[in-house]
């Protein structure tokens, strides 16, 4: 028998959490329940979930604080519980490093179906990293597969590998599949909602704010080159420009 993947959830209202924890176990999930930040960051350890159902309003430490000690050391998906609704909660959370953000009251098949999109892109994305190479430090090797290369940037979507300025880059599926769909279109304005489409997919049930915090995190890890560089259209969108 197959293990049960195991979901965290977070949150200081019981019967919320119990709600929760009803819907997912009907969907053989194996479940746990927490009532605060410390016990979170606690149980995360032991538990090892697959992923965290994270409420942003909690006693003593709060969502984001548990989000940001949970990602100095692990990638483990975040989804965050909030009954805030404004754009710049959801875009902290999700600079964070929250994967999805979804707002109470919320509909149950509506939070199954994310928790299931969440981990499916999770899933493919470590499927994939864990099928690259070894990432020897001298020589770099020759390339193969599928993969786009400028002046001091190669971005392999075959083996998920980005090599910078002469070094490999470690970079998370999401980030990395952004990147090259933009590389392998250079000088090709593509609009958030395109970029949610061919990245993320049409059961992604996130917003654009989602493109704009993995540009963010993308610019933060790569500066722009004298020839090449991620432009902003603004009013419009992103594309990979290349100055010849």
């Amino acid at each position: 028998m197959a293990e049960k993947q195991r979901i965290l959830i977070v949150d200081d209202d019981q019967n919320i959490a119990e709600l929760i924890a009803l819907y997912l176990t009907k969907e053989c999930f194996q479940t746990k329940i927490v009532n605060d930040g410390e016990a979170a960051l606690q149980e995360f350890s032991s538990f090892q979930p697959h992923l965290i159902l994270l409420d942003l309003m909690l006693p003593g430490i709060d969502g984001y604080g548990v989000c940001r000690e949970i990602r100095k050391t692990s990638l483990v998906p975040i989804i965050m519980l909030s009954a805030k609704g404004e754009i710049f909660d959801k875009v902290l959370g999700l600079e964070l490093g929250a994967d999805d953000y979804i707002m109470k009251p919320f509909d149950s098949k509506e939070l199954v179906a994310r928790v299931k999109a969440v981990l499916r892109r999770f899933t493919n994305g470590q499927l994939a990293q864990n099928q690259a190479p070894a990432k020897p430090s001298q020589p770099l090797p020759q390339e193969q597969g599928d993969f786009v290369s400028f002046e001091d940037l190669t971005v392999n979507i075959t083996n998920y590998t980005v090599i910078y300025q002469g070094a490999f880059l470690d970079m998370p599926p999401k980030e990395l599949e952004l990147l090259y769909f933009l590389a392998s279109h250079p000088n090709q304005v593509f609009t958030r909602d395109q970029l949610l489409r061919h990245i993320w997919g049409y059961d992604y049930m996130g917003d654009t704010r989602t493109v704009d915090v993995h540009i963010k995190r993308l610019r933060a890890k790569i500066k722009d080159h004298k020839i090449w560089g991620i432009h902003t259209v603004w009013g419009i969108g992103y594309k990979f420009e290349v100055r010849r």
